[in-house]
């Protein structure tokens, strides 16, 4: 407590004394125990009235004990099934959380993962992928303020994400690594990587990039053969050898014709070979007959032309050509969608063109957009440019309904470049992102479509597009978020059909080891999203003819069905509206490959670099009495105490008013009863 408000308080004892002392001592002749006790409730409330307005702080501190954290990580994939059983793994952890000496030295928690991080503790081992990187990465953000030391319990093996050999080095958390799997090394010889186009087009040929990988202690010859649809199209041999453990294939194949063409590469298994499932691969490409020409038109080099062309040719059946506007018209026949990126005066035959041929547009406009000469030239949109330039952020319309965006991601998406000026839409317009300026949220599209029938149309207010596709891959580490948007602008400019009121949205192919999904949106006769409908989808297994009828469950402004349950094969599938005469069909192929089972021997070698990384140890299943031993015995795990001061103003005590309210009643009650005025 200050010195200054120790002399206020023994300044208020004084007053409040000499206030007593005046009012029931100064020439009073008549004293006794009545004045004294009168005197003491006034110089009570008198003092707590003071000390109320000076209102001293008191500090008290409040000493806690703080553990460090274990985290138990726990392998859920399925490839740990390969090499212990379930209950083995339990019986290690159980070993671990049931240690006196362990849960008397920290906070045990336990988590297991698979792709993701999940905060259960139920131990299955049928996760189809593993992602130790990101586990490790999400761990450190749920415990990055607090001692924490994680015990990895894996194989070692990842199929997707960031390599986490050297995650360590990046972070403060020591990493225990325990090996759930072999460590032996087998002679093994598999397909690796197979790089390849989803799409192909009829009478060309399609390239396959395909890799052959074999561990082991001497020279090997084998034989890789490629089958199309169940027909042989392409053998060779390789030879390989512990120094040239990789050879890569190159392999050129006839698209003869239209449809799903099943590929499955396989390469002979080695005598006495102890894992064969991964000496083929299945997988799959869509031949077609034709495909959508973009046309880019601009006047200016910007990086977003680049953007837009690599977003909008991810898709093959498309293909973009970029053209200036004083070009000859010979590459715009046949043309799907014009893209007519920030329009001057230089495009006025363009746009004769355009609406000659009533072609579908998409315009882009930025801070080198001639504003004057586009209100001219179309009659959708008018703006009041002020030549002042803002940067627009954007915002996702959920109740956007023409197609689906919901997969669409915008979280921290840096904001476009764009004129600020009133803009004025002239026809029936449904906004995909709106805008924000300085955090305000004005009544404004920063992207829209216009569906109107005959020409449809799209703009975008605002230039460097670019960025969004580069924080699109920083926040998936991948296009695809950006790349499908672009994509589904682009698929619904170039369609000449008019809005259906039931929509659906699926791939042809769905990989073994991704997530199966459709799709759908069902709008009513204003074609108004309808939340309330009820769409069943009817599935076909193509081999066996079994049919199955599933709800399709409504996630945010569309229907959704989740088929990664489903065996690998063939199906057919049929959407309905219930009490409607509404339907889509379509067919897909589900893939034959599991990555988790592709792996022979735990990869022990990364978990140690992993361990040395991050100052921690390797251990293997029967050393997991050490393991306990020595987080036990290591001083750097202590306990520490710590001390916290919390400072309380006297003012928060409730019970001082209660003392003056008490102390001046009492006294007002005692002088009435004494008869004193």
């Amino acid at each position: 407590m200050q010195t200054k408000t120790l002399l206020l308080i023994l300044l208020s004892v004084i007053v409040a004394i000499g206030i007593a002392w005046f009012q029931y001592y100064y020439k009073t002749k008549k004293r006794g125990k009545l004045s004294v006790v009168l005197s003491f409730l006034r110089f009570l409330s008198v003092f707590s009235a003071l000390l109320l307005l000076i209102n001293p702080k008191f500090s008290k501190n409040e000493y806690t004990l703080e553990k460090t954290n274990l985290v138990l990580l726990v392998d859920n994939s399925s490839s740990i099934n390969t090499f212990i059983e379930k209950e083995d793994v339990l019986s290690i952890i159980n070993q671990i959380e049931e240690n006196d000496g362990l849960s008397n030295k920290f906070n045990v928690t336990q988590y297991t993962f698979g792709s993701s991080l999940n905060s259960n503790d139920s131990i299955s081992l049928n996760e189809n992928r593993t992602n130790i990187s990101e586990a490790l990465e999400s761990i450190n953000e749920i415990h990055n303020k607090t001692n924490t030391v994680i015990v990895l319990f894996t194989d070692g093996n990842q199929t997707i994400g960031k390599d986490y050999e050297f995650y360590g080095k990046n972070q403060k958390m020591h990493i225990y690594p325990t090996i759930l799997g072999d460590t032996t090394t087998y002679e093994d010889i598999r397909i690796g990587q197979v790089n390849n186009n989803k799409y192909a087009f009829l009478k060309n040929k399609y390239p396959l990039e395909i890799f052959v990988t074999y561990d082991g202690t001497k020279s090997v010859v084998s034989r890789v053969n490629i089958q199309v649809n169940g027909k042989s199209v392409f053998t060779e041999n390789v030879t390989l050898s512990p120094k040239e453990n990789t050879r890569k294939i190159d392999a050129l194949l006839d698209a003869k014709t239209v449809g799903l063409k099943k590929i499955k590469i396989t390469v002979t298994a080695l005598i006495n070979e102890k894992n064969i499932l991964n000496n083929s691969k299945n997988i799959a490409i869509e031949v077609i007959d034709e495909k959508t020409k973009v046309v880019i038109v601009s006047d200016i080099m910007h990086p977003d032309i680049g953007a837009l062309k690599k977003a909008i040719e991810s898709n093959e059946q498309r293909k973009v050509i970029i053209k200036k506007p004083t070009d000859a018209f010979s590459d715009y026949e046949n043309v799907g969608v014009f893209i007519l990126y920030q329009p001057n005066s230089s495009f006025k035959k363009i746009y004769a063109f355009i609406d000659q041929k009533k072609a579908n547009t998409f315009t882009i406009t930025g801070t080198k957009t001639d504003w004057n000469f586009l209100n001219n030239s179309q009659s959708s949109i008018e703006k009041n440019s002020t030549g002042v330039v803002e940067d627009v952020f954007p915002i996702l319309n959920s109740g956007f309904s023409i197609f689906n965006i919901s997969d669409f991601n915008i979280q921290g998406f840096p904001p476009l470049e764009a004129e600020l000026g009133e803009l004025f839409i002239t026809k029936v317009y449904e906004t995909v992102l709106g805008q924000q300026i300085k955090g305000v949220e004005l009544n404004e599209p920063l992207l829209a479509i216009i569906p109107e029938n005959g020409k449809k149309e799209a703009f975008l207010f605002g230039e460097n597009i670019w960025k969004w596709r580069v924080q699109s891959h920083r926040n998936d580490r991948s296009f695809k978020s950006f790349d499908d948007l672009m994509g589904k602008i682009i698929l619904y400019l170039s369609s000449t059909n008019s809005k259906d009121r039931l929509t659906i949205d699926y791939e042809t192919i769905y990989s073994g080891i991704e997530e199966a999904k459709i799709a759908a949106s069902y709008f009513d006769e204003a074609f108004v999203f309808d939340y309330n409908a009820t769409l069943l989808l009817k599935l076909t297994e193509k081999t066996d003819g079994t049919t199955r009828e599933i709800p399709m469950l409504l996630n945010g402004n569309h229907y959704e069905t989740d088929l990664s349950s489903l065996e690998s094969g063939e199906y057919d599938f049929t959407i309905s509206v219930k009490n409607k005469n509404l339907s889509k069909s379509g067919s897909f192929s589900i893939l034959n490959f599991d990555v988790e089972q592709q792996f022979l021997s735990s990869d022990y070698k990364k978990l140690n670099r992993l361990a040395q990384n991050s100052s921690g140890k390797l251990y293997f299943p029967s050393q997991t009495e050490i393991l306990i031993e020595d987080l036990v015995t290591d001083k750097q795990y202590i306990p520490v105490q710590k001390s916290k001061q919390n400072v309380v103003s006297l003012i928060d005590f409730k019970f001082l008013l209660g003392i003056i309210i008490a102390a001046l009643a009492a006294e007002w009650f005692i002088r009435k009863y004494n008869g004193l005025t």
